[in-house]
């Protein structure tokens, strides 16, 4: 009689939302190891690969996969874009410039896949997200190798298409394995 009387009487159900209050271990193990990759990739490939004087930023490409995977909040991505950029110092290049255009790079890529991107069933968010967040790292950098380095402005129209093809190469880097590293880690992003 009793469990008819809670029965009648509706009780009230409550659903617990348990909110996410940081990067979780896996997440930096994952983050790591993406970024270890990507500087392993950029060390041996990007040596291998010069198309005109593009060579394929693995490191954006992988805070980019990073980022789509365990969809950190923003501040969480920039801290991602500064060990990215942190990362870059270890190869040749002009010397601390990288944090400030990683860091941006990662805080758009975060903005961006809370955009929906879906073109019919075809996710475009990861292409697109960092197409734009390659080309925004990219942009910076150039803009800050011109304004603290003094580079010679004919020099500006010889990058533009490298940051062009670079993004395009790192877009299609991530949107090919996207979904197998989301399934092979069990993401449901």
């Amino acid at each position: 009689m009793e469990e008819q009387d809670n029965i009648t009487q509706g009780e009230k159900r409550e659903l617990k939302i348990e909110q996410k209050k940081g990067l979780s271990v896996s997440d930096v193990i994952l983050t790591a190891v993406l970024l270890a990759a990507g500087a392993v990739l950029k060390f041996f490939v990007g040596s291998l690969v010069n198309i005109g004087g593009m060579k394929p930023n693995f490191i954006i490409a992988m805070y980019c996969m990073a980022i789509l995977l365990i969809r950190p909040r923003i501040w969480e991505a920039a801290v991602i874009g500064l060990v990215a950029g942190a990362v870059c110092q270890f190869f040749p290049g002009s010397p601390y410039l990288n944090f400030g255009s990683e860091l941006a790079g990662a805080v758009v890529m975060a903005l961006l896949i809370r955009v929906p991107m879906k073109i019919g069933k075809l996710n475009a968010g990861p292409a697109v997200s960092t197409f734009l967040s390659t080309a925004v790292s990219g942009t910076l950098f150039i803009a800050m190798l011109f304004l603290f380095l003094g580079a010679a402005k004919q020099t500006l129209a010889a990058y533009v298409p490298i940051v062009l093809c670079t993004a395009v190469f790192n877009a299609v880097i991530v949107q090919i394995l996207y979904v197998p590293l989301k399934l092979a880690t069990h993401r449901n992003a």
